[in-house]
């Protein structure tokens, strides 16, 4: 078994800030993992900081870039979810969204479009994935729980 050791006098890296996705509880596992991947994707592409280095293994072999921190994911209730999406959007924290209508379409064009034709306060969320300073994302999750 490999172990990863830091180098002599290195700090353990602490963030001030927190990715956390929130999974509505009563989704299939193929829809937690499809919903989780698609959320996540749209942090990197408008928040470069919270995207690393590339990666190269030992024989210098390059890897893409990933995250810089953990992503906590968390699931809760369809309500719990509805009430960290109000806060999320009270907050003005970097945010996206995952809705039931996603499911039935194929393409990014027709996902937009699905999600465009519905006010905010009637979306059927299944899935929120949030950025921002630690307290604030926290607060925004509270009541829902670590994912299983």
């Amino acid at each position: 078994m490999n172990t990863i050791t830091e180098p002599a006098g290195a700090e353990p890296i602490r963030f001030d800030t927190k990715i956390a996705v929130l999974l509505r509880a009563d989704l299939e596992p193929w829809q937690r993992l499809n919903v989780t991947s698609f959320l996540v994707s749209g942090l990197g592409t408008q928040i470069p900081e919270v995207i690393g280095a590339p990666y190269e293994d030992a024989d210098g072999v390059p890897y893409l870039p990933m995250f810089r921190q953990p992503v906590l994911v968390f699931e809760a209730t369809k309500e719990t979810l509805t009430t960290a999406h109000t806060r999320a959007l009270s907050r003005s924290l970097p945010r996206s969204v995952f809705t039931s209508d996603l499911f039935a379409t194929g393409n990014d064009r027709d996902n937009r479009a699905a999600v465009r034709a519905v006010p905010t306060a009637e979306l059927d969320l299944v899935g929120l994935a949030v950025y921002g300073p630690k307290n604030a994302v926290d607060k925004v999750v509270k009541g829902a729980r670590m994912h299983p």
